[in-house]
């Protein structure tokens, strides 16, 4: 017994050895800050879901280092003089993860999806479109109701993701729970708010910069265990480092830190029309919105919380964004004018909001520094801490008052701003609603030239920022982690963490 006990030993061993040394699959995992809601590129919302679909899901376009838009799917595009149709020239040779052709048939059925898919939160980026039609089997033409800038923006991000029109058909709606797409890898498994596994896809287009061979995304909430377990090498990537822990990460020799400032925005969504909960003075009253703002000190929350690594803002992009606002500062905190306002609007004693937060540690700072600061001009925020899914879903049902949750950013201002502002858009799950701001909306989507789109801008902000349902407060930086074991990483300015060309030591 004992000579076979050894033997099984050995070749256990011998198996351990072999598995660790020449076959081994390079395996990378990357910690996420939540987990990801539903993985369909119609119906997905969450920044965290965005990154899953970069090694699953390839768009027609995608964007570099610069903001530039680059070919992914599509090779390229022309527009007609009058801007009413664009022809998209598609990549051939490109497969989905079920064997399937990617072409203009496909192309057409994805962008139809899209559109026309019950809940689908891509509608209104692609609203512009009357029409696709097949040229040929590589080359689509969308035709549009009217000129619209952003549109190529929009096909760089979830708009522009194609799906396999057969497993889309037979899935129905429960396609998310297995995605088919033609990205660089393809979905194996995925159990809930514990991991989602992702594996090489030896027919993609592009398979010779792709040197990993396996990919598992980790949802770990908490930040401070997801950077232990990549100093311990349980990861070896994370993002979203709290801006506390950046000192912490740049002194270890075996961590690199890499660090942009990101695209969209973080602030308080304002329920003003959406059920029962819209019934105050907050929601009915645009003075006590700006009693609430007035008692807001920016800058401060940014060095409390962020030790002033984060910027402050107060629009739908950061400052250094070509179409950022300059007649519209970040506003200082007033709190003599705040409760004036609260005065005047007829508001005596404290104003009781209801303030939901989704759960983790900066989130929870954030809504007690807000907290304190609106106490102090006679706000009393009750802070609701909520699982990150879940408060997008009471999000959309209006079960809130006061909701902190921002945007991860999209190149184009419109992916930032037409969404959560017009009236019935998707997204807008305050029920905000001005024809003044979406006539204004419609004139930046018409307008090709930056600075006749950045004077429509302007219409907004002017309506928005003082009435609207959106208090914009500050811009992350993109905070991502890794090991000194991952090489040929390369952060892009919209936050995603992207693994084409990244290799494992």
């Amino acid at each position: 017994m004992k000579k076979t006990f050894g033997l099984m030993a050995l070749s256990l061993a011998l198996s351990a050895a072999i598995a660790g040394g020449a076959l081994a699959q390079s395996h990378l995992r990357i910690g996420l800050a939540e987990d990801p809601d539903v993985l369909d590129p119609s119906l997905a919302r969450t920044y965290v879901g965005r990154i899953v679909f970069s090694s699953i899901c390839d768009k027609l376009f995608d964007i570099d280092e610069k903001l530039a838009i680059v070919p992914q799917l599509a090779l390229g595009h022309e527009t007609s003089a009058d801007g009413k149709t664009v022809t998209i020239k598609l990549r051939p040779g490109v497969k989905f993860h079920d064997g399937e052709a990617f072409d203009a048939a496909a192309a057409k059925y994805s962008l139809e999806r899209h559109l026309s898919m019950k809940g689908s939160f891509r509608k209104p980026e692609l609203g512009s479109v009357e029409k696709v039609e097949i040229v040929d089997p590589t080359t689509i033409k969308l035709l549009l109701k009217e000129p619209f800038s952003p549109l190529l923006a929009q096909l760089t991000d979830r708009a522009g993701m194609m799906v396999s029109p057969k497993a889309s058909e037979a899935a129905g709606d429960k396609f998310g729970l297995k995605p088919v797409c033609a990205g660089p890898f393809k979905f194996v498994e995925r159990v809930q708010q514990d991991r989602i596994v992702v594996e090489k896809f030896a027919d993609y287009w592009n398979k010779d910069n792709v040197f990993i061979d396996k990919i598992t995304y980790l949802p770990i909430i908490d930040a401070t265990v997801r950077l232990a377990n990549l100093r311990s090498g349980g990861l070896d990537l994370i993002e979203r480092v709290l801006a506390t822990d950046i000192k912490t990460v740049r002194e270890n020799p075996k961590l690199k830190l890499i660090s942009a400032v990101e695209l969209g925005y973080q602030g308080i969504t304002m329920n003003l029309a959406n059920g029962a909960k819209a019934d105050t003075p907050f929601g009915k009253d645009a003075r006590v919105r700006r009693a609430f703002e007035l008692s807001i000190d920016r800058e401060a929350l940014n060095q409390v919380v962020f030790n002033g690594e984060f910027v402050p803002g107060n629009q739908w992009i950061n400052p250094t964004n070509y179409y950022y606002q300059q007649a519209f500062p970040v506003p200082k905190r007033d709190v003599a004018k705040a409760k004036a306002l609260l005065k005047e609007a007829g508001v005596t004693g404290p104003l009781t909001l209801d303030f939901m937060v989704p759960n983790g540690p900066e989130t929870r700072a954030v809504a007690e520094v807000v907290q304190s600061m609106a106490a102090e001009a006679g706000f009393d925020l009750k802070i609701r801490v909520t699982e990150f899914a879940t408060s997008l879903k009471q999000g959309e049902d209006g079960n809130y008052q006061l909701f902190l949750i921002g945007w991860s950013g999209r190149s184009d201002p419109d992916g930032n701003s037409y969404s959560f502002q017009t009236c019935g858009s998707p997204q807008n799950n305050s029920k905000y609603c001005d024809k003044e701001v979406d006539a204004a909306h419609a004139e930046a989507r018409a307008k090709s030239v930056p600075a006749e789109r950045k004077k429509a801008y302007e219409k907004v902000a002017a309506k928005f920022l003082p009435e609207g349902s959106i208090l914009y407060l500050y811009h992350r930086r993109v905070l991502v982690a890794l090991t000194d074991k991952v090489e040929g990483y390369k952060q892009m300015p919209d936050g995603l963490v992207r693994v084409v060309g990244v290799k494992l030591k």
